[in-house]
């Protein structure tokens, strides 16, 4: 099932997909009107829903025109670096022995369709297309066989990043976490409709010129290995977000002399089968 969130009316509500890819007004209906709510809600609130999407007697509209709202409302947005062998090698280090985690703030959390201002002090924006972990529950040290039933859903995400200020020093914090730089949604496709050890496409475009092209079975460690590693350092709640990492592609990867960074007025977009694509204006 997928799953969404939007404004209407002027009003966030939520929605979800029916068998034509049009949206069921669920806040309508008289389900919650945002998705933290759905996600702790349980299974028989799902299965209703699901129920709901797929009645036809339900009105629905189309997905293209609406107005996003975002994904969750999380208390963290936890990121994984260097997660993809490739793009390891591509930026001139080894993939890493152990799980890279840095973080971004709330503010940087932007819906699809939204524009993202680039700070006009900075000059090397890059883009990088990620699977985005949804935790569906408070997951603390959780082991790794069970790690993936603490996962409500799963979208698309991009980790928008600074580069000229990333490696000011080993932390990345500083290059990460400019407002709007994690883009995610807008559809959640349920943890029950997406195997993310599959050879799933995960791409990136850059005014329609795609930039990137893997497949999320390459991460270096799995979604299982990532939400049990970080619930032993983070208490991780409902409605999370973990950035799982990128393929190769990047701009940071190319020869210095090929390196044409993100600009005002560029469109970036990223699409991973099986669950949709987000785009995000630059200005």
């Amino acid at each position: 099932m997928k799953l969404l969130s939007y404004v209407r009316f002027g009003q966030q509500r939520t929605g979800a997909l029916n068998k034509d890819g049009q949206v069921v007004d669920l806040t309508f209906l008289g389900f919650p009107d945002n998705m933290n709510d759905i996600i702790t809600g349980g299974e028989v609130l799902l299965k209703a829903i699901a129920e709901a999407a797929a009645d036809d007697r339900h009105p629905a509209i189309d997905l293209a025109p609406l107005e996003y709202a975002n994904v969750t409302r999380p208390q963290k947005i936890v990121c994984v670096g260097l997660n993809y062998k490739s793009h390891a090698e591509e930026t001139g280090g080894e993939a890493p022995k152990d799980i890279v985690f840095f973080s971004k703030f709330n503010d940087a959390l932007t819906p699809a369709g939204q524009r993202v201002t680039l700070p006009e002090w900075q000059r090397c924006f890059d883009y990088e297309a990620e699977l985005v972990v949804i935790i569906g529950k408070p997951a603390w040290n959780v082991p790794k066989e069970s790690a993936l039933s603490y996962v409500f859903g799963y979208t698309c995400g991009n980790d928008l990043s600074a580069r000229d200020c990333q490696f000011l020093s080993s932390q990345w914090l500083a290059g990460k976490a400019f407002p709007g730089f994690a883009p995610a949604g807008p559809l959640i496709v349920t943890a029950d409709s997406f195997n993310p050890d599959a050879d799933n496409g995960i791409y990136c475009e850059v005014n329609g010129l795609k930039v990137q092209s893997g497949v999320t079975s390459d991460m270096i460690f799995s979604c299982a290995d990532i939400v049990s590693t970080a619930s032993k350092y983070f208490k991780l709640d409902a409605g999370d977000l973990i950035f799982t990492g990128t393929p190769a592609g990047v701009i940071l990867g190319k020869k210095k002399d090929a390196r044409v960074w993100l600009k005002p007025g560029d469109t970036v977009k990223v699409s991973i089968d099986g669950i949709g694509s987000i785009t995000t204006p630059l200005i």
